[in-house]
């Protein structure tokens, strides 16, 4: 019985920390959930990428603890930019920065995912182009600037 009643403890605190999460995050939406579709997509690219000896991230091409921890530092710290997005909307009472600013990093996920797909000979359509133009110009309209580093 105490599997059982650590099982319920265990899974209420992983809910509490995810809503606290999604609280700091102003709350939970399709943009989020997206944004972070696309990071996992494009890390998991690009551990394909090192697999393959294809990766741009290291001399040899090949896997690197090193690159991964970056790579899942970079996208820990644009949640951190999300955040303080959520914050700045807080303050001026609106949601358009936070949406603004993971439009943007959908956007750049979308690119580095195309990227990593070139590098494996994978033939992009299209229509991919065309959405990436569609993201660009939502940005464009949100006052969001994907150049910024």
């Amino acid at each position: 019985m105490w599997i059982n009643e650590l099982k319920v403890f265990v899974l209420g605190v992983i809910g509490a920390i995810g809503g606290f999460i999604s609280y700091q995050l102003g709350g939970w939406n399709d943009v989020l959930t997206i944004l972070i579709i696309f990071m996992l997509v494009d890390y998991v690219l690009g551990v394909v990428c090192a697999i393959s000896n294809k990766s741009l991230k290291t001399e040899n091409g090949g896997l690197s603890s090193k690159a991964g921890f970056n790579g899942l530092l970079r996208k820990g710290l644009m949640f951190l930019v999300v955040f303080l997005g959520a914050k700045l909307d807080t303050v001026i009472g609106s949601n358009f920065i936070m949406e603004a600013v993971v439009i943007a990093y959908i956007l750049n996920e979308t690119i580095s995912i195309i990227e990593n797909l070139g590098i494996l000979g994978v033939p992009i359509p299209s229509i991919i182009n065309k959405v990436i133009d569609i993201l660009k110009k939502k940005e464009q309209e949100i006052g969001g600037d994907l150049d910024a580093k």
